[in-house]
């Protein structure tokens, strides 16, 4: 699936293919920290096909429990993460950078060890539209 995206700001823009059925949810301490939240959601880029179509991003390398280094990119403007690059080269995008985000679903949980309870669950909790 050919997707695009943007951070917040719209200062970095990219495009890439994706597999739909490779969206993925990491509940890792790492994940926690550099988004800011409860879990990370990826879309995988399919191989040699991530490019930027405007901006330049920031990096911040992370070396992993495995001693491998994972760069992180970021918007160095508004701050929003956009995908993180293994040493090997596999890139994985943040789906909340993705315009096409609605048509994503996850397909799979990874480091459940990690996650924090109270957010594996959240069908009972109260819904509103907007804030």
């Amino acid at each position: 699936m050919r997707v695009t995206g943007a951070c917040q700001c719209g200062a970095i823009r990219y495009e890439a293919e994706v597999d739909p059925q490779a969206v993925g949810i990491c509940h890792c301490t790492d994940c926690q920290r550099l988004t800011g939240s409860a879990y990370r959601v990826t879309a995988p880029a399919i191989s040699n096909s991530f490019q930027f179509t405007s901006g330049v991003p920031r990096r911040y390398r992370k070396i992993g429990d495995s001693g491998q280094p994972s760069d992180q990119f970021f918007c160095g403007d508004c701050g929003s993460p956009l995908w993180r690059e293994s040493s090997d080269g596999e890139i994985g995008i943040r789906l909340g950078t993705i315009d096409q985000r609605r048509e994503l679903k996850p397909h799979h949980q990874s480091w459940l060890g990690s996650a924090l309870p109270s957010f594996l669950d959240i069908r009972d909790l109260e819904r509103h539209e907007g804030s």
